[in-house]
């Protein structure tokens, strides 16, 4: 199942995959980067990974939706969110097609697909085939990735972030 996923998510160019999302992103912006914390910095800008079971928002139950730290673009909803038991969050699906982008991922000596954000290009987590149903996909992201939007608070843009990060 997670094959086709990819295969949609790839065009073939020179005989190396290239992600079709990251031709139609715009990177993020030194303002945009500046406004980060270390972590999100080192997750988002360098692919790095926060620790299992003491992220932000590997427990959390409020509804709303889940946007892009950076750049600000929604991309999951927490009612696609379930306990995979990793110790991050975790997705069966994004907000809706196109949120995210999908990338080819050979480091740590292991083949995985790499999601980032379809807006910024902003390093998110992976996806793995061994999610429920009904997509059977689960995308376990980086809580220093993503900005939660608790439903009925009005927040937009990358400015909620830095309100969000204060509060905390």
């Amino acid at each position: 199942m997670l094959g086709a996923a990819v295969d949609r998510a790839y065009l073939l160019k020179d005989n190396k995959k290239e992600s079709v999302m990251a031709k139609q992103a715009t990177k993020a912006t030194p303002e945009q980067i500046a406004r980060l914390t270390p972590e999100q910095r080192k997750v988002t800008q360098e692919g790095g990974t926060e620790r299992p079971f003491s992220n932000r928002y590997c427990d959390e139950k409020r509804a709303g939706t889940y946007a892009c730290v950076v750049c600000g673009a929604p991309l999951f909803h927490s009612a696609d969110k379930f306990d995979s038991g990793t110790g991050w969050p975790s997705f069966i699906r994004p907000l809706e097609e196109g949120a995210v982008g999908e990338r080819e991922d050979r480091s740590l000596f292991m083949r995985r697909t790499e999601v980032v954000c379809a807006g910024c290009e902003a390093h998110l987590g992976h996806v793995f085939p061994d999610g429920p149903e009904p997509t059977g996909l689960r995308y376990c992201m980086n809580s220093a990735a993503l900005d939660l939007r608790p439903e009925g608070e009005e927040t937009s843009g990358p400015a909620a972030s830095e309100s969000s990060e204060k509060k905390a």
